[in-house]
């Protein structure tokens, strides 16, 4: 489930197999950027930024900046340069060096923009709880300013604190004991829970799997989070599974246990068994 630490972990690689090498080839398969040729363009550097994936580019001190977004099915890989390579229908992003071709399949929301415009594709986004900006108590100020709505798509919404998704959502609001349904005023301790879910992407940002058990194996990796009618790891009762969002239905959905996650008494509450 790519989520703001497998993006830094994809953002990391890239930085490594690209930073400072120029760019042999590029092939930007979307309709609006088919024709830019960013031959001879060198990487400068490659970051995430919350879900977002940036490369930096520069040629004789024009910067510009591709933009990618995995949304949920989204990666980059990283292939020997030289190597026969026939890009899949699914394939939207190459960029070749003499080393290697770094490959973006699935990759959504491709933009190119001059690196000083990046806040127009970024600047939305709450603070990174994998960057630099990282800010607690400005996370938790976002947070607290819509005391009504609920935990859940409170913290998806990636103006409060980037970097959260349906996993750690569900994840999170677990080991809290809160019901995803409860509204952001009802959660005891909102410092507790924003710091808590700064410490788990950063426990798992060395790692392509996502661990919130402490346990690092197929099937054992987490408490609730895909686990839909099977017993809580703590009290025996069916795992429940349904969609939630606060707007239009979206899709998205929550995993919790009923008996560890008391549900508010309300009338907007969750619905489905899972």
């Amino acid at each position: 489930m790519p989520e703001g630490d497998t993006v830094w972990l994809h953002a990391r690689d890239l930085d490594r197999a690209l930073a400072g090498a120029t760019l042999t080839g590029a092939d930007l398969r979307v309709p609006a950027l088919s024709t830019v040729d960013l031959r001879g363009w060198r990487v400068d550097r490659v970051a995430s930024r919350g879900k977002h994936l940036l490369v930096r580019l520069d040629r004789d001190g024009r910067r510009f900046t591709l933009h990618s977004h995995l949304r949920m099915d989204g990666r980059w890989l990283i292939r020997p340069a030289g190597r026969a390579y026939r890009p899949g229908h699914t394939v939207r992003v190459v960029l070749a060096t003499d080393r290697v071709l770094a490959i973006g399949d699935r990759v959504h929301d491709l933009a190119l923009v001059p690196t000083a415009q990046e806040s127009r594709l970024v600047g939305h986004l709450g603070p990174d709880l994998l960057g630099d900006d990282w800010d607690a108590a400005e996370a938790v100020r976002r947070l607290a300013a819509a005391p009504d709505r609920p935990i859940g798509p409170a913290l998806l919404d990636q103006r409060n604190l980037a970097g959260i998704g349906n996993l750690y959502k569900s994840e999170l609001a677990f080991l809290r004991g809160v019901s995803p349904w409860a509204p952001v005023r009802d959660v005891p301790d909102l410092p507790g829970l924003v710091r808590l879910a700064h410490e788990v992407l950063t426990a798992n940002r060395d790692r392509w799997s996502q661990v919130t058990t402490g346990v690092d194996r197929p099937g054992e990796r987490t408490f609730v989070y895909g686990r839909a009618r099977r017993p809580c790891r703590r009290c025996g009762t069916p795992v429940r599974r349904a969609e939630q969002s606060d707007g239009p239905p979206d899709g998205r959905v929550t995993y919790w246990c009923p008996s560890c996650q008391p549900e508010p008494r309300r009338t907007d509450g969750p619905h489905g068994a899972g």
